[in-house]
C-alpha cells in the first residue's frame, strides 16, 4: 500500500503547526470500514433478529470501526495520542464485529472460508473498487435475463453464508488496513512527536528570531 493511503499528511504539512489533517475519506482503511458498515445493517437486517442485543452491537461495532478512523484523522490536527488511541479503537471495534461474524457461522453451522478460499478471492476481487451496487437485491424487473442477475456476493441477495463471509473478507481487509495505518502513526510519532513538542519548537525559534534581531 502506498503511504499516502495511510496518512493524511501531505507535502510540507510537517512545517505547519497545525498539519493537514481530515482527510480521512482517502484512506482506504475507511473506505472498507464504510463498506463493512453498510454491509453489516443489511446482513443484520436480513439474519439476525432486529429486536436481539446482537443486532444492535454488531452494527454499533461496524459503525464505530468507521467513525472512529474519522474522529482520529481529525483530531490528528492537535493530538497524535488521540489520533493513535481512535485508530486502535477502530480496530478493536471492526475485531469485535469478525468474532461476531465467526459466531454466527459457527453456531448456525456453517463453513467459514479459508482466506485462500475461491471464494474469498473473489470477495477480494470484487470489491477492490468498492462497487456500492453490489449491496442491494438484485432488482429482476429491470433484467433482460433474470437468470444472470444474482450476485453471490451481493449482500442484498447473498445466502447467510456467502454474506456472513463476505463481510468477514472485509472486516479482515479494514483490519489489515487499520494496522498498518497504526504503524505509520506510531513511527510519525517517534519522528515528529506530538503536538505539544511541535509547539514548544515553533515558540523556541520564534524566540531564537527575536533574540538574533535585537
Amino acid at each position: 500500500m502506498e503511504e499516502s493511503d495511510l496518512s493524511d499528511k501531505s507535502d510540507g504539512s510537517d512545517k505547519k503547526l497545525i498539519p493537514t489533517h481530515g482527510g480521512y475519506r482517502n484512506l482506504k482503511s475507511f473506505q472498507v470500514a464504510e463498506i463493512v458498515y453498510d454491509g453489516t445493517v443489511i446482513f443484520c437486517d436480513r439474519f439476525v433478529n432486529r429486536r436481539s442485543r446482537t443486532h444492535d452491537q454488531m452494527v454499533q461495532a461496524a459503525r464505530s470501526g468507521r467513525q472512529n478512523i474519522a474522529e482520529g484523522s481529525m483530531a490528528s490536527a492537535t493530538s497524535k495520542k488521540t489520533e493513535l488511541k481512535l485508530t486502535n479503537v477502530a480496530k478493536a471495534s471492526l475485531e469485535e464485529l469478525l468474532l461476531d461474524l465467526e459466531d454466527y457461522l459457527r453456531q448456525k453451522g456453517l463453513p467459514q472460508w479459508d482466506k485462500n478460499s475461491p471464494q474469498a478471492l473473489a470477495v477480494r476481487r470484487k470489491y477492490k473498487s468498492f462497487p456500492r451496487e453490489w449491496f442491494a437485491s438484485s432488482d429482476l424487473s429491470d433484467r433482460s435475463d433474470p437468470s444472470d442477475s444474482l450476485d453471490p456476493y451481493a449482500l442484498g441477495d447473498a445466502t447467510p453464508e456467502a454474506a456472513a463471509n463476505t463481510l468477514l473478507c472485509l472486516s479482515n481487509q479494514a483490519i489489515f488496513l487499520l494496522k498498518r495505518q497504526l504503524e505509520n502513526q506510531e513511527q510519525d510519532f517517534v519522528e515528529e512527536g506530538g503536538f505539544t513538542e511541535k509547539l514548544y519548537r515553533v515558540r523556541k525559534e520564534a524566540r531564537d528570531r527575536r533574540n538574533n534581531l535585537s
